[in-house]
């Protein structure tokens, strides 16, 4: 066991919650498990400052953004929930970060919802989880792909969202869902072509999850995206912001996280948006539709963004789940 180098802190200069680690005081394991496929997944077992490996805790799985690693937002929030007394496990997705799969920078939704039910087995073995009381927490495409796992693994008790973003959808429609599912269409055309290209010899095509450059015609929302994945903000090494286009899109083209979510998902689900995210109808859509105990939590002024890092919103959201993991995951 090691403990890691530091609690989170606000920065003056950039109000926003530090990305490196300066002192925490609750206890961080690094660890490795499998995938039903045996892709191994490197995590960050976050643990509470009072840690008793004799105890019996409550656990939540943390999925991360597409093109983001464990060190990012995701290990913030399971920082944040182990501050609050539970196991709180952030891995690297399949193909991403320091996690096994090859080609890495592949972004496979059908792997992305795999790896939360690989994070459940593996908190399921550790003596001091009780395997009756294990949630889960996603963020952006990791919140779509977490509601997916929870609909078909019903180990998970209690789901919540943070900035909620549902990957096959969120690609067809574009940014702001103002797109027909129909405009894949195109876009499945060219990967085709790319394909046969690197059948016969061609280098793989990648593209960016987020622009490398940004200009007056960047969206409010993108912006910020560059700022905290291409800068000090919480750029981080093991992301590349890069995705395997042809393979990819052709995958999450006919994804849809919500698929049944209807009849599916039978827990209760918290969801917490940004009033001004672009990305807010992802979250109304599963509200709107989901059927179990749910509630809508919409943070006036908020964007995508801001449920990253910035204190004011990560601090909203994380008072909002605690009391929902607390009741939703008591024996």
């Amino acid at each position: 066991m090691s403990r890691p180098s530091g609690r989170y802190l606000r920065s003056t200069s950039r109000h926003q919650y530090s990305h490196r680690h300066l002192g925490m005081e609750q206890t961080m394991q690094s660890v490795t498990f499998p995938t039903d496929d045996q892709r191994m997944l490197t995590g960050n077992l976050h643990l509470p400052e009072d840690f008793d490996p004799a105890g019996s805790y409550p656990a939540i799985v943390v999925a991360h953004p597409a093109g983001g690693v464990k060190e990012q937002t995701a290990g913030l929030y399971a920082g944040r929930l182990a501050e609050q007394g539970f196991i709180a496990l952030a891995a690297d997705a399949s193909y991403q970060g320091e996690s096994g799969g090859a080609p890495h920078f592949l972004e496979d939704p059908y792997a992305r919802v795999e790896d939360v039910r690989a994070a459940v087995d593996y908190l399921q073995s550790l003596d001091y989880v009780d395997a009756e009381r294990i949630g889960a927490l996603g963020i952006c495409a990791g919140g779509g792909y977490t509601v997916n796992a929870t609909m078909t693994d019903h180990r998970i008790k209690a789901l919540a969202t943070v900035s909620a973003f549902n990957m096959g959808t969120g690609f067809r429609r574009d940014w702001y869902g103002l797109n027909p599912d129909s405009a894949a269409a195109a876009v499945l055309d060219e990967a085709a072509k790319q394909r046969t290209a690197e059948a016969q010899g061609a280098e793989p095509a990648t593209a960016p999850y987020v622009p490398t450059e940004i200009d007056e015609n960047t969206n409010r929302d993108m912006r910020e995206a560059h700022e905290y994945y291409l800068t000090s903000r919480a750029q981080h090494p093991n992301t590349k912001n890069q995705f395997l286009f042809t393979r990819s899109f052709s995958k999450i083209a006919a994804f849809d996280a919500f698929h049944l979510v209807e009849d599916l998902l039978t827990q209760p689900i918290l969801i917490v948006a940004g009033s001004e995210a672009g990305s807010l109808w992802h979250s109304t859509e599963l509200y709107s539709r989901a059927r179990s105990p749910k509630k809508l939590v919409v943070v006036d002024g908020g964007t995508h963004m801001d449920f990253y890092d910035i204190p004011q919103y990560v601090d909203r959201a994380v008072a909002e789940a605690t009391p929902f993991f607390n009741e939703n995951l008591a024996r």
